[in-house]
């Protein structure tokens, strides 16, 4: 399985619900945490719904 590290860039201040619960989904609570997921559609996509917010690190 290939894994890829996210790391929460900016606050979710000021950011809809539904994009705090894709970050809480995420497992991205505060500000430059990183944590390590498994690389498969139903991620990238929440990585896309919240793109200003994180970074992808390889």
């Amino acid at each position: 399985m290939k894994m890829i590290k996210i790391k929460q860039t900016k606050s979710r201040i000021g950011a809809p619900k539904d994009q705090c619960r894709t970050l809480d989904a995420l497992g991205l609570r505060k500000l430059n945490k990183v944590v390590e997921l498994v690389d498969n559609p139903a991620v990238r996509g929440m990585i896309n719904k919240v793109n200003h917010l994180v970074t992808v690190i390889d």
